[in-house]
């Protein structure tokens, strides 16, 4: 079904058929299995279930802060769940909220009446505090604290309407800067980076706050359904935001960037001037979306025009690819004959070895 969606899509539909029959390994790591203990490739089929996505990035990281990271986003994610779940009434979440940092080190805490679908992270949760503990204390200090404080900050909010961009600017911090902070206070913890990466705070909450005001844009009808809001009165990954721009399916399910796209995007920003050149491109799709009939189209015009000022001349960038769209437009229809020709092929193979069985 990806590959159907990329049709349209050249050079998208290419760069996932080179991920899907080997370019993968290029980007991630082979994990040795057998080295994990039970728990730990519990917590990995745990990571894989919950988000397919944050699964690949995390396995691309080198071993021990790969383990870090891991358990760091299912320790999240069980936070996140409590505070996702509309049936906990608010006098038993909020104390859950404040205490679940504490539970990191009660090895048989567990909560079992979450109906949310990724409840199995609550409802397993000794096994995911028990890979927490085996953790070096650096990393346990700085997964501990952070949700501390995401606790505390999802409790503020439970029964507090986001009415201002600063309100909005606060929450996001709360449920996704302090997870920028935290994964960057990993990186150096790590010494893979340098102490540098772990300080700079505004950035890495920066970071936080764009991919999560992304989100709430993205899930804005599954979040009005479901009685919260997370939208500002007063007032995305990129990639998502330009397809969420002027976009009417909004409103009417969940919107999500192809597969092809993700790959593509993974595979182009390889370093800072190819990545403002990706954001410099989804500008420009955005900027050409703008309705005249708007009554915010200049303010919106006018910041489009300024983040572009601010990539130039380093999104200049390289063509997005060397193949162009007719040779690309040619592998894809040869990928899609030898796939129903392999199928068909063994589809009549298997008819005939089952006659010649009777």
């Amino acid at each position: 079904m990806e590959f159907v969606k990329c049709l349209g899509h050249p050079e998208e539909f290419y760069n996932l058929l080179r991920f899907r029959i080997g370019g993968q390994y290029k980007l991630l790591y082979k994990m040795d299995q057998d080295s994990l203990s039970s728990g730990l490739k519990t917590c990995y089929k745990y990571l894989h279930q919950t988000s397919r996505s944050f699964s690949v990035v995390i396995q691309a990281l080198d071993e021990e802060l790969r383990h870090a990271v891991c358990i760091f986003y299912l320790i999240l994610r069980a936070l996140d769940t409590l505070e996702d779940d509309m049936t906990i009434s608010i006098e038993k979440k909020v104390p859950l909220l404040h205490n679940f940092h504490s539970y990191l080190y009660e090895p048989d805490w567990r909560f079992m009446e979450s109906k949310e679908k990724d409840r199995q992270v609550l409802e397993d949760f000794p096994t995911i505090s028990l890979e927490f503990r085996k953790l070096a204390l650096k990393y346990q200090t700085v997964i501990a604290n952070s949700s501390r404080k995401m606790g505390f900050g999802m409790a503020e909010f439970l029964n507090k309407q986001v009415t201002s961009e600063e309100e909005w600017d606060k929450y996001c911090h709360y449920v996704a800067g302090l997870v920028g902070i935290g994964l960057s206070q990993l990186f150096s913890a790590s010494e893979l980076e340098d102490p540098v990466v772990g300080n700079d705070l505004e950035c890495a909450n920066s970071m936080g706050l764009f991919l999560q005001k992304t989100n709430i844009i993205r899930d804005y009808l599954d979040d009005h359904k479901s009685g919260r809001e997370f939208w500002p009165q007063e007032v995305m990954a990129i990639a998502t935001l330009a397809t969420c721009y002027n976009n009417q399916q909004v409103f009417k399910g969940v919107v999500k960037i192809r597969k092809g796209q993700t790959v593509t995007l993974m595979m182009d920003a390889t370093n800072m001037p190819a990545v403002k050149a990706i954001i410099d491109q989804y500008m420009e799709e955005i900027y050409h979306r703008i309705p005249d009939s708007d009554s915010s189209s200049s303010k919106t015009k006018e910041t489009i025009s300024t983040i572009r000022a601010q990539n130039l001349p380093s999104c200049q960038l390289i063509s997005r690819s060397q193949y162009s769209p007719v040779y690309l437009s040619f592998l894809m229809l040869l990928a899609a004959l030898s796939w129903q020709y392999v199928s068909t092929l063994s589809q009549v193979t298997e008819d005939y070895v089952q006659t010649g069985e009777h």
